[in-house]
């Protein structure tokens, strides 16, 4: 199976998420904008404390990846970055605190970190596909909402209750964004890889917690087409909830979505350069289409678990603001 290195792959100069981005991320985001205060809410847990716990827990228990730190690991980081002609440079540090997953982490100055388990399986084509996944999650700006709803699972039940915070809805929403924020990112490193084959193999390394020298990708790839034609609507709907609390959707999913966005021909017309640019202007909701109003009632209706409505709920949530703003100061005066 090829394997190119990255220097052997054309970039993409200024791409725009917007040239590849899953419809559900964009819906959903669009979605997620619409409830009121979230933003607010959103950004007081990642501005505080939170997030400069978690990147000086990091920064002093992990490893920063660098010309003289796992070079052939920088190389690969270096290669994809190029390819998605990235706009700015983030730190990258290998973690043995991160438990089989990778994750790109602050709101200001994104970093990315790799899990070092989940490395040590990872061959190279693998590794680029996971480094060139958590960019994607820059170049689409999702790092704001994942940096919020990493604080929120690293939280657990240490926010106080007295707060009045919704935060059983509001890390049900980040969730249901989540997984459809991977998708997207399976596309940027697929176009980083240029090579959809090496993104489904990383997907059934990750599946399955073996290399992929022990396992065979034809199988993984029927395997993915049975679940994808499972017929019974039963099965289908326990599905659902057995994703609702994880961060990503289902490994034979992905590779379901990564196998049928290239086969309408998008993929290929990315490679030859036919794609937006990120100085284009764009109509984020034009866009999204019908799909924006599915999501914002999909997430209405999660948030109406917690508050009587979305317009009472968003000022609970404004109320709830600035008790966080201040419990936040407390803890890290």
């Amino acid at each position: 199976m090829p394997d190119d290195l990255p220097q052997s792959v054309p970039p993409y100069p200024g791409i725009s998420p917007k040239a590849y981005e899953h419809p559900a991320d964009r819906a959903a985001t669009a979605a997620l904008k619409s409830v009121p205060m979230l933003d607010t809410v959103v950004r007081r847990l990642v501005e505080y404390s939170y997030e400069r716990a978690l990147r000086q827990s990091y920064l002093g228990n992990s490893v920063r990846v660098s010309e003289r730190q796992l070079p052939e690991l920088w190389a690969s980081y270096r290669g994809v970055h190029r390819i998605l002609d990235m706009p700015g440079d983030y730190d990258l540090y290998v973690s043995s605190s991160l438990y089989w997953n990778a994750v790109t982490i602050g709101s200001q100055r994104p970093m990315l970190v790799v899990g070092s388990n989940l490395l040590a399986q990872l061959g190279p084509g693998e590794q680029r596909t996971v480094l060139a996944h958590e960019l994607g999650h820059i170049l689409s700006d999702h790092v704001l909402y994942s940096t919020a709803l990493a604080i929120l699972v690293n939280a657990g039940g240490s926010l106080p209750l007295g707060l009045g915070l919704p935060v059983r809805a509001i890390q049900a929403v980040l969730l249901e964004w989540s997984r459809a924020a991977e998708l997207s990112c399976d596309r940027a490193a697929t176009l980083a890889v240029r090579d959809p084959a090496i993104v489904c193999r990383a997907l059934m390394v990750i599946a399955g917690g073996l290399p992929a020298d022990q396992l065979d990708l034809d199988a993984f790839m029927a395997q993915a087409m049975e679940y994808e034609n499972w017929e019974d609507a039963h099965d289908r709907v326990r599905r659902f909830f057995n994703e609702i609390n994880a961060t990503h959707a289902n490994a034979v999913r992905r590779v379901s979505e990564v196998m049928r966005w290239v086969q309408t021909g998008e993929y290929d017309r990315i490679l030859r350069g036919e794609y937006r640019r990120r100085d284009e202007p764009t109509n984020v909701r034009d866009e999204a289409g019908d799909a924006v109003e599915f999501y914002a009632e999909r997430f209405r209706a999660l948030l109406r678990e917690v508050g009587d409505n979305v317009t009472s709920l968003g000022a609970q949530m404004g109320d709830a603001s600035q008790q966080l703003a201040d419990w936040l100061r407390r803890r890290g005066g």
